[in-house]
Formats: structure tokens, sequence, C-alpha cells
């Protein structure tokens, strides 16, 4: 994949968010796609190895759409400036489809790598599920914290909005307490892209391994 020209088009798109501009760049676009599927691609026979599950994961169902949704968004701009996946067994990608446990990264306009592993905001009811689990199950998850190589990449459980007091219907004194105000129970880094391709996909490879533990625990949910 050719990284340099994918965030050199990303950052004129930035510039350039509108459909005029986009349809004329159509073909840089498409040649782009393509090279990301098949990084994609690749991406899901590495993580098959240590995660056979996601061996069946759909990579053209695992891409998002450029197209942002605007029905709910203030900002009207049309195009997403980032190219993403996310990788599960489920094929959904959305949270409030319920895709569950997945892989995740993109990169943007600015040259970042975001990558990432877990689930971020789901459900009502999935959500709740993890909590339970959470306290059925503390052992596990600090195990899971615990792990050298999570804890050497990504460091721990993002806080993204981390809810204040602990949420209804849990004990406001649980030794797991705070863990359960969590809305997201993921973990990321964000990096500067690498731009040697192989150098990038041995990095996500390799970050997907480490965030496995968390993948695993989650899948037991």
């Amino acid at each position: 994949m050719h990284v340099r020209d994918l965030t050199a088009y990303l950052s004129e798109l930035s510039e350039n968010n509108n459909r005029a501009w986009f349809v004329m760049n159509k073909p840089r676009y498409d040649i782009l796609r393509a090279e990301f599927l098949q990084l994609v691609i690749r991406l899901i026979a590495d993580i098959a190895r240590f995660d056979p599950a996601i061996a069946g994961c759909n990579p053209k169902k695992a891409l998002f759409r450029i197209n942002r949704d605007l029905r709910f968004s203030r900002e009207k701009i049309p195009y997403k400036t980032h190219f993403s996946a996310a990788l599960n067994p489920s094929g959904l990608k959305k949270p409030s489809q319920g895709g569950g446990p997945s892989y995740y990264f993109h990169i943007d306009e600015q040259g970042k790598l975001l990558v990432a592993g877990g689930e971020w905001m789901p459900p009502t009811d999935r959500l709740r599920a993890i909590r339970e689990r959470v306290i059925a199950d503390p052992d596990g998850l600090a195990a899971v914290l615990k792990d050298r190589k999570l804890k050497r990449t990504f460091g721990t459980l993002q806080e993204e909005g981390k809810l204040v007091r602990v949420p209804k219907g849990f004990d406001a004194d649980h030794p797991q307490a705070d863990l359960l105000k969590l809305k997201s129970y993921i973990v990321w880094i964000e990096i500067p892209v690498p731009k040697d391709p192989d150098v990038l996909e041995k990095m996500l490879r390799d970050a997907f391994r480490d965030a496995w533990p968390l993948i695993a625990w989650l899948r037991q949910v």
C-alpha cells in the first residue's frame, strides 16, 4: 500500500471536502481503497493465526464507507478524512449493531495511525452484560490488564466517556467500581503512520496480537 499517497490524498480531501473534488479525484480514491482492502485481507489472515474466529471476517464489510452520515451531524462536510476498518467475526462494524469485540485501525489526513482492540460504546444491553462480567470475573480481567505485552503496547483501558458515578443497579462501593464506570472497554494507541508498508503491516499485526487477551475476555461475555 502506498502510505504516502494515501495520506496526501486524505490531506487534500480535508482541504477540499466537497463532492466536485471527490468526483474529480475518484480514480485516486479507487486505487487507494483497493490497496487498503488488500491490507485488510492480509491482516485477517495474520490475525487468524492466533484468533481463528476472525478467519470468517468479510474484508469488504470490514471497511468503513468514506461518506459521512449527515443525518444527525451539525457538521455537513460529506466525507471522512480517514480510511478505517473494524475486524470481527460478526461482520458488523457499528457498536449499535452489536458488532462485539473488534480489532480496529484507521489512517487519517494528518498521517496518524490509530490502532485499537476491544469494544467502543457498546449498546445498553451489551454494556450491562460486560459490567456484570467485570463483577463475576474480576481476576480474569485483572490478568488481562496486567498482561505484559498488552500493557507495553497500549497501557490500560481508555476512559473516554467514563461516568462520574457507578451506573444504576451496581454497588457504588464495589471493589471494581472504577471499571464499572467505563462506557467502553477498549485499548488504543495513536502514533505517526509508518511510511514503509511492510513496517505498517507488521506494526498492526503485532499490536492486534497484543490486544488479543482483551478481545478473548470480552468474547466470553
